[in-house]
Formats: C-alpha cells, structure tokens, sequence
C-alpha cells in the first residue's frame, strides 16, 4: 500500500476534531510498540477514536467494557473442558484482537488490571503452562475516569509502567463543536482501511531505525539519572520509562517526516510519556514534576 503516515492522521483528524497533538501522540504510542492511557471524562470521543484508529490501520478491533465484577478470564479467555476430545481447551477471550480499547480500566479491581501486564509487556498470554502469542501488531488503548468519580480503583505503579503514553483528548473547542453539530466529521463505520499488519510492521521498524545521536542520548540519561536523584521524587525513571521515551521520540520525529530525532521531538513526548511514571514526594502532580525536571535538566520545558 503507497500511503504516508500523515495521510493517515488527516483521515482520523476528519472523526476526531481539533485534536491533532492528541492523535499524533496517540499514533505515536502505536508506532512505538506501545500502548497508550487516555484519561478523560466520558463522551469526548474516545472509543470514536479507538474504533476509527482500528479502522484505519486495517485491524481488528474489540472494546471491553471494565466492571467491577470482572475477571481475569473475562479478558484473557479461560478452559473449558471438551467432552469428545476429553481434555480442556484454551478458549481465547477478547484481548486476542490487534486493537484493544480497554474502556474504564480503572473501574476494574486490581486483580483483572494486573491480566494485562503480560500481554502488554509481552506480547503473550500465559494459560494452563501455555503461552499464545498475540497479534503483531497489537496495541491496548485504555480509558480511565478522573480519580475523584466514584467506584474507580487506582492503577498500580506496575500497571502505569505499561503504558507508553498517558493523555487527555478534553473538550473540543467552540469551532469544533460547531463543525460536529453541523455534521462535518466522519463516523468510523465510513473509514476505509489505509494500511495493512505488514505495512504497519514496516513503520515500526523504521521507527526503530531513526537516529538518536549521542547528545540526544545524553540528554536523556541526564534526566533519568536527575530522576533518580531529585528529592521531590519518590519513585525516579526506570529503563522500561527510558526506553518508551527514546521510542516515542522515535516515533514523533517518524511522523513528522525525518529519520532523526531533535531536541523539539523530545519536548514534545516527555510529559506524556513520564508524568504517570514519576511519583512525587512532595503535593506536585506527575505532570508538573517532569516538567520542573526538564527544566532543571535540559534548560527548557513542554
């Protein structure tokens, strides 16, 4: 398929309006192997944009719909014995699609959370002394209300740790709005596939291949090391964080068209991709905590 990655953000910029830093960043996650956490208040599109995501890329897609009364084998799949063959079978449950909208995660109890570290870290689930790998690609959007609402139970560092990026879509602005009640944004069942698994396998390794100089890697030792160290910090930047950084850099520099990375690409992806992992020590929000960081650090911030 002859098609550019920036073909492919118009086109979902058409079903989710206003929101390209979103979606780039959200595009970005995908490219980097990741997975992405999207935190927001419901109705502001985000199983539109999981659907039209899904759409786009030629995937398979499934939404989960987290409850409380969930299990592991709800999301995983389970055994089931077969009478004629006189032995369990594997079952697989919704979490073997290439696309995975994990709706309201955190309304889910902590033990059907952690169902999705293997797969997400992995690529695989682990049943009856059995791994079954999963899609190539695959790729976990999650949904999570604001921690004040009621019924939500808190995702635990290890379950933050997972997600490439975290962000926010919010409420679109007034223009928007009026385009969206004038119904000039597209429904995702109108999308036609733009790229196929292997293209998009060709993508991830050609994001893996954009070049981070050494400066640039110095940069990034320095504020995970200043991480470690910064007495507002209770819990500093693992490998895991400072590897989903470079890929996410990776990634946005890729769909700006370069195979190089820049100081503004890192500006670009650092909050989002460290301000659910860096815990404070003091009353700062993750958020403001990597920024204070990447100031003290690199002399600038987001």
């Amino acid at each position: 398929m002859t098609v550019s990655p920036a073909s492919l953000l118009d086109a979902l910029g058409e079903v989710l309006l206003d929101k390209e830093r979103a979606l780039r960043l959200i595009l970005s996650g995908f490219l980097a192997g990741g997975h992405v956490l999207v935190e927001d208040v419901p109705g502001v599109g985000k199983t539109t944009l999981s659907l039209g995501l899904a759409r786009l890329l030629g995937l398979d897609f499934t939404r989960v719909q987290m409850t409380a009364d969930m299990l592991p084998g709800d999301i995983l799949g389970s055994s089931l014995f077969d009478p004629r063959e006189q032995r369990f079978t594997f079952h697989r449950g919704p979490i073997f699609h290439a696309v995975v909208l994990m709706d309201e995660i955190n309304r889910a109890s902590p033990r059907s959370q952690s169902a999705l570290l293997e797969a997400m870290a992995e690529g695989q689930v682990s049943a009856d002394g059995q791994s079954f790998p999963l899609p190539k690609p695959f790729f976990v959007i999650a949904t999570q209300n604001p921690q004040e609402h009621a019924g939500v139970f808190p995702l635990p560092e290890s379950q933050l740790d997972r997600f490439t990026l975290r962000l926010s879509l919010g409420y679109p602005s007034r223009e928007a709005e009026r385009r969206l009640l004038a119904g000039e944004n597209r429904r995702p069942a109108d999308l036609q596939a733009l790229a196929d698994a292997a293209l998009l396998r060709q993508w991830q390794a050609a994001v893996a291949a954009v070049f981070l100089s050494p400066e640039l890697q110095e940069m990034l030792l320095a504020l995970a090391q200043c991480s470690r160290e910064d007495a507002r910090v209770r819990t500093g930047l693992s490998p895991r964080g400072l590897l989903a950084l470079k890929a996410s850099a990776q990634a946005w520099a890729f769909l700006a068209g370069r195979d190089f990375v820049t100081p503004d690409d890192l500006r670009a992806v650092t909050v989002p991709v460290l301000g659910h992992r860096l815990l404070s020590s003091a009353s700062l929000g993750g958020d403001e905590l990597t920024a204070l960081l990447m100031q003290d650090t690199w002399g600038f911030g987001p």
